[in-house]
């Protein structure tokens, strides 16, 4: 049985028949459990062989009718969604940085019926265990996601040694010093790394991160890293807008803004 199947049998059997009272009109409980399980999808960041990390913090939007009828049981509709994503995590072998929350939120653009998900990978101190409390992040926008760790090695010499002056032989990385520069992207506040000198955007599965935008084409764009890095257009149909201008090849900074369709793209690097 899949995992939708058996989150709608749970909430048909709670608060005798409530819920399916409340939702008989517009927004469906499965239509957000869906929207949920393709937010994991869409979000997934592949640290290695073993661990793919997806959102653990959800927020769903709901138009002002939707979150007035809905805002009473928000409580137990927000743990049986939360069950919902840890289910989906399971069969697909995804983890998570933190505990799972899904709540509810009204937004005042949306017509009855329609709704909108955000979400983030919200991190809890890494000398936590998964369900602990969240470490304290502002916003939906640049969430504190942790980098993988690294393994470590002790100063040459063994314990004791002098540490080599910064550029000297067998320096590592110290403060002030520039170590091999780290890049990422940020979409929807979810962290992904690049690990490789090129990364495929698009909506196609075989993409290297698939964004699920209908204004967005199978392989739409490609980003280069290097010094510097470009972004270069892949015949897309609707385009990449770069810092507010319409092109087809443009240079990356730190920061910089790339939309294509309606999704926005943060691209970062950072030395060391």
């Amino acid at each position: 049985m899949g995992v939708l199947k058996r989150f709608e049998q749970r909430l048909e059997g709670l608060v005798n028949g409530t819920f399916a009272k409340v939702f008989k009109s517009e927004v469906q409980p499965v239509e957000i459990a869906g929207a949920l399980q393709r937010e994991c999808d869409n979000n997934a960041t592949i640290w290695n062989r073993e661990r793919t990390v997806v959102p653990n913090d959800f927020i769903v939007e709901l138009s002002a009718g939707d979150y007035d009828r809905l805002s009473p049981y928000s409580g137990q509709l927000g743990d049986e969604l939360a069950g919902l994503v840890r289910d989906y995590a399971k069969q697909q072998r995804y983890s998570f940085m933190g505990p799972i929350k899904v709540h509810l939120e009204k937004a005042e653009d949306l017509d009855t019926g329609l709704y909108r998900v955000r979400s983030r990978t919200l991190a809890s101190s890494t000398s936590q265990p998964q369900g602990a409390p969240p470490s304290p992040a502002s916003g939906y926008g640049y969430p504190p996601v942790a980098a993988p760790p690294m393994p470590s090695a002790p100063p040459p010499g063994g314990p004791g040694a002098r540490r080599p002056a910064p550029g000297g032989p067998g320096a590592g990385p110290v403060a002030g010093s520039a170590g091999p520069r780290r890049h990422w992207i940020e979409i929807n506040g979810t962290r992904h790394q690049i690990s490789r000198p090129t990364l495929v955007l698009g909506r196609s599965t075989e993409a290297d991160v698939r964004i699920d935008d209908p204004g967005v084409s199978r392989r739409h764009c490609e980003i280069r890293t290097g010094t510097p890095s470009t972004i270069q257009d892949l015949g897309s149909t609707n385009g990449i807008v770069v810092d507010g201008q319409h092109t087809t090849r443009a240079t990356l900074r730190d920061g910089s803004r790339i939309v294509v369709g309606s999704t926005t793209i943060i691209y970062r690097q950072a030395e060391g």
